[in-house]
């Protein structure tokens, strides 16, 4: 089966044509918000194709697996673009434009939150009123998830173990950036949350902060929701704190020049992506595998050596940089889904 994957991000759209488990063409098309140049994106599929697979990052309650896209599909993915604006409005004008098409083959929306669909309730339940949990659906919903399943399922490839035997953490670190505890092949602890800002400092995203302090800086500080939005997702994590543009590599070369806004905020990264580490551990029960993915994970061996340093819970587990592969695992989840459906 010819697999067309459509990987949105916040800033570009990745496409690319999968056969038999193996990546025979490929193409990035820029985008900023929800305008994308449908034409690129069009004459690239214009070689031909038998489905269409789209990442979506944020599945909601409703979405728990890769789903076959019709008319009510299409609508309740519509209805979710709030909980990631950056990337689910790319993702959804692309669906459409294939669509126009090609209207015969088939699409599948695949969910970076659907592997941590089997996060344990006492992992993905959030210590707030009961009634507002029920009626907004809140819970650690976990994001990544696509390249979290892949890694793992590469890492027991490699380590020639059986992946049900396994408790892996998964660092994906890039501009974004999550950590997955992952026992028996499945998701048992997350470090992002309800959205994608939550856990890890990441190249302009605050990670986690003090609930509390958000609270009083609209109370005191005069910050609107507006601003208090844009800063946590545009002006905060590396960016935020050394004035640079959060380029790790960047940020790095500014380290050693000397430059102290640069260190602290390299520490700062390092610091929590340590402590998170050794909480996934944790929830992992132990660790036979760490794995490092995503642009920093595989191209910084500064990083993954900062991150696993006086670390004793880790000294006996395997360390593996794997490549993120999210076109394998979106061409791998609707083949299995429409192979399922003849």
């Amino acid at each position: 089966m010819r697999v067309l994957t459509v990987n949105a991000g916040s800033s570009s759209l990745k496409l690319a044509f999968v056969e038999d488990g193996a990546r025979t063409a490929d193409q990035t098309v820029s985008a900023r918000g929800e305008e994308l140049d449908t034409s690129a994106v069009a004459r690239f599929a214009a070689r031909g194709f038998d489905c269409s697979s789209h990442r979506i990052v944020h599945g909601g309650k409703r979405f728990a697996s890769a789903t076959l896209v019709d008319g009510e599909a299409r609508e309740a993915l519509g209805r979710l673009v709030d909980l990631a604006p950056l990337h689910t409005a790319l993702a959804l004008k692309a669906m459409d434009a294939l669509r126009e098409l090609d209207s015969e083959s088939p699409a599948v929306a695949c969910f970076d939150t659907s592997f941590h669909a089997t996060l344990p309730p006492a992992a993905r339940t959030y210590a707030l009123p009961w009634e507002w949990i029920e009626r907004y659906d809140l819970r650690r919903y976990g994001f990544h998830g696509l390249n979290h399943g892949y890694v793992a399922r590469r890492a027991a490839t490699m380590l020639g173990r059986p992946l049900g035997e396994l408790r892996i953490v998964s660092c994906h670190l890039g501009a974004g950036a999550s950590l997955c505890a992952i026992a028996g092949g499945r998701s048992v602890d997350t470090t992002m949350g309800f959205t994608p800002v939550d856990g890890l400092v990441m190249a302009t995203r605050s990670g986690a902060v003090d609930p509390g302090l958000l609270v009083w800086l609209q109370r005191h500080g005069a910050v609107t929701l507006d601003d208090l939005d844009n800063a946590l997702e545009h002006r905060s994590g590396l960016a935020g704190l050394s004035g640079l543009s959060g380029d790790m590599k960047e940020l790095l070369a500014a380290v050693d020049s000397g430059d102290e806004r640069a260190r602290l905020a390299y520490d700062v990264y390092i610091h929590r992506l340590r402590s998170e580490i050794a909480a996934m551990v944790a929830g992992a029960g132990g660790i036979d595998a760490l794995v490092f993915t995503g642009g920093v994970g595989e191209h910084s061996a500064r990083v993954r050596d900062d991150a696993r340093r006086r670390l004793p819970l880790i000294e006996r587990a395997q360390v593996l940089v794997i490549e993120a592969r999210e076109d394998l695992e979106l061409a791998r989840q609707a083949t299995e889904l429409l192979s399922a459906s003849k």
